[in-house]
């Protein structure tokens, strides 16, 4: 599946837990929650995937975990927060390039819109 498909139908995904919910939750709850649905598409997802770095031709557990892995091929970073932060969109960055992926959704469900809780961050 091409990541733009996989994109849309994730954040479809997304929407619905975000309607269904609403803000003011927990991470954890929107994160369960949104594997669930993504799981009930018929989406495979891994929850709480660690994330090794590779140091001295090692692969080193360093306490990285990304949120969920889509597909092997979109990272999830859930936040619940007044607004997104440059460290947030930092620590998507990082797992980026840790993971050779080229793409990740940040996703603050603390927001009455969800349109304005999606942000896309390509590498």
């Amino acid at each position: 599946m091409e990541l733009n498909d996989l994109s849309y139908k994730i954040i479809g995904c997304v929407y619905k837990v975000h309607g269904a919910l609403g803000p003011g939750l927990l991470e954890s709850t929107y994160e369960v929650c949104l594997e669930y649905e993504l799981l009930k598409s018929g989406i495979f997802v891994e929850r709480q995937k660690v994330l090794p770095v590779e140091y001295d031709n090692k692969l080193l557990e360093a306490g990285y975990r990304i949120d969920l892995l889509v597909e092997k091929k979109i990272i999830l970073e859930l936040k619940a927060v007044d607004e997104i932060a440059s460290i947030h969109k930092a620590q998507v960055m990082t797992y980026l390039k840790l993971s050779g992926l080229k793409l990740g959704l940040l996703l603050n469900f603390n927001v009455q819109d969800m349109k304005k809780g999606i942000n896309r961050i390509i590498m």
